[in-house]
């Protein structure tokens, strides 16, 4: 049996580091979103063994692979409740999301892999355990396993929220061509002693939920929510982040802000046409550069 998947990327509307954990993860409250630009994941079971065919950007193919350890991870949790004659699996990746970009795109490989598992052997795990299983991989692999396309997180990512889409906007995506280590990232960041002010509830009103993220022109409050408290290190590393929101908003974006960990800096425009323009001025630069759409659900 074969099974073929999108792993769409995902952006961080904004991110906040709330505490740390003793066993060293960082907390956050984050709203993510997904957009359209996809990795492809086909799977086909087999009797035994997992086996990882690659193209695309650059990934390893072997177990440091996290698609490989999904599928690993899948098959060790449901050894007693599927089909006996389907213990291993042939993966083919194409990559198109940036890699080590703050973008996710493991994670929604990674998603994409224990969700279409689950449906090539006759669903052994509810919703729930995937996102347990998920969880286990990596922080942001719960939100690619429930179906919406924006939630808000907290703790390590795992308490997810579902919140309103972006709407009739577009998205330009910016990588300047270089990956960043998000471990190394969150240990570089240094936690203020003083929590900053959660200005992301204030959105949670019955405003928000009637207009969406998206519409600029109904909610002129929404660039003053969209933070990354990251954005410090990435910047000291990577100084064409700051260079790349500049550009953004000097091309018309109404907001531009690094996703994540960094180093993709993405900014949002009303004008689609205005955002294909910048687009065409930062590729010649920047080939990692795309105009998207924000996912509804998935």
């Amino acid at each position: 049996m074969r099974l073929k998947l999108q792993a769409p990327a995902k952006i961080n509307l904004n991110l906040h580091i709330t505490g740390r954990r003793s066993d060293g993860y960082h907390l956050l409250d984050s709203l993510m979103q997904k957009v359209s630009l996809y990795d492809e994941v086909d799977l086909e079971l087999c009797p035994a063994g997992i086996s990882l065919e690659c193209s695309g950007e650059p990934v390893p193919a072997g177990r440091e692979n996290i698609v490989v350890r999904a599928a690993e991870l899948f098959f060790d949790a449901t050894a007693d409740r599927r089909r006996k004659n389907s213990s291993g699996v042939s993966i083919k990746l194409i990559k198109r999301i940036p890699v080590a970009a703050g973008l996710g795109g493991g994670s929604s490989n990674a998603a994409a892999v224990l969700r279409g598992l689950n449906i090539l052997c006759d669903c052994p795990c509810s919703d729930e355990e995937l996102v347990r299983l998920g969880l286990q991989l990596g922080a942001d692999v719960p939100f690619f396993l429930i179906g919406v396309g924006a939630a808000r997180a907290a703790g390590i990512g795992e308490i997810l929220h579902p919140a309103p889409s972006l709407q009739n906007v577009s998205v330009l995506l910016v990588n300047p061509g270089v990956s960043v280590s998000t471990r190394w990232v969150y240990e570089t960041f240094a936690l203020t002693k003083h929590r900053r002010a959660d200005k992301v509830s204030g959105l949670q009103n019955e405003t928000y939920k009637a207009v969406g993220w998206c519409n600029a022109r109904e909610n002129p409050a929404l660039p003053a929510v969209m933070e990354n408290d990251l954005e410090v290190v990435t910047i000291a590393k990577v100084p064409e982040v700051g260079l790349i929101k500049d550009g953004l908003l000097a091309g018309g974006a109404f907001v531009a802000l690094m996703s994540g960990s960094g180093p993709t800096v993405f900014g949002l425009f009303v004008d689609s046409a205005q955002a294909d323009e910048c687009c065409t001025m930062f590729k010649s630069r920047f080939p990692h550069t795309y105009v998207v759409t924000p996912v509804q659900e998935q």
